[in-house]
């Protein structure tokens, strides 16, 4: 018995790598899956009873497109003001007041914009979830049947398709949420659905906001510290900070996915700066025709 204690000890030990408990756990059941280390997954499923816990997965991913997209929308807006000030050959003075207001203004619109978009879309699922239950109530064998077709078109035998979707037919509220996942492709939102999108709202607004504020903080800082600095130079900055914060949120998404973090980095930092470029040269082209 005492040996036994030592062993189950030992094991929670190994799999606890020393972060504690279910957490320690739960990142080593990541870094298996990730380093595609089998033994370690299967020692860590093996152990989920003797760790009394369960396998916990990664539920922050759920906010990274709003702050993706609004991080990228804010710093490629800012740079395109920016650029079109470069080209236009506006003050300082100019350039951070049409930024920073117009920042502001988008980052609100798109975060109020994100939260509607988000709220509308989950309350038709909910209502189709609605139809899917009176149809289910009002004639069964249609919707198990269709289920079945569903199943055995995706390669099971009928014979299974069918023992499987009848047993789970027994339990109406799970039922109708399979049929959602697997007949219209639908995630059922959370009971606090209202409150999920008003958090994505929220991080939309204040990752467009924060992220479409580097550019232009260029022009507060630096000539704080170098007051001689021309306004191409403040120009060359913005595309410095612009590059870096690009592959620094490249960098934050690789956390959320098995790809490594220069690639990450590199990606954003690539698309991101083509999407300036192309900012930078309309801006440009605008500009000469105006002149003309």
């Amino acid at each position: 018995m005492a040996s036994e204690n030592i062993d189950a000890g030992e094991q929670t030990s190994l799999l606890s790598n020393g972060n504690g408990g279910a957490n320690g756990t739960d990142v080593n059941a990541r870094k298996a899956f990730e380093g595609s280390d089998v033994e370690a997954s299967r020692q860590y499923h093996d152990n989920r009873d003797l760790l009394n816990s369960e396998e916990q997965h990664q539920t922050e991913g759920g906010l990274l497109k709003p702050m993706i997209f609004g991080g990228l929308d804010g710093i490629l807006t800012s740079f395109a003001i920016v650029a079109g000030a470069a080209g236009g050959s506006l003050s300082t003075g100019v350039v951070l007041v049409l930024g920073f207001s117009n920042i502001f203004a988008d980052a609100l619109s798109m975060g109020v914009g994100e939260f509607l978009s988000s709220k509308a879309e989950n309350e038709w699922i909910i209502s189709e979830r609605k139809r899917e239950a009176w149809e289910m109530e009002n004639y069964p064998e249609g919707e198990i049947n269709e289920m079945i077709d569903i199943y055995e078109s995706r390669g099971m035998k009928r014979e299974d398709a069918k023992m499987v979707i009848e047993t789970m037919s027994k339990y109406k509220d799970f039922f109708i949420d399979v049929m959602m996942a697997e007949e219209l492709q639908l995630q059922v939102p959370e009971e606090d659905h209202t409150w999920e999108s008003f958090k994505e709202g929220v991080v939309m607004f204040s990752s467009f906001a924060v992220f479409g504020s580097f550019p232009l903080l260029g022009y507060v800082v630096f000539p704080t510290f170098f007051p001689d600095m021309t306004t191409e130079s403040l120009f060359y900055s913005a595309c410095a900070v612009t590059g870096i914060v690009l592959f620094g949120m490249g960098c934050v998404k690789s956390k959320f996915s098995a790809t490594n973090w220069f690639l990450c980095g590199m990606e954003t930092l690539l698309l991101g700066g083509a999407c300036a470029t192309v900012a930078y040269t309309i801006g440009q082209l605008v500009d000469g025709l105006v002149d003309t």
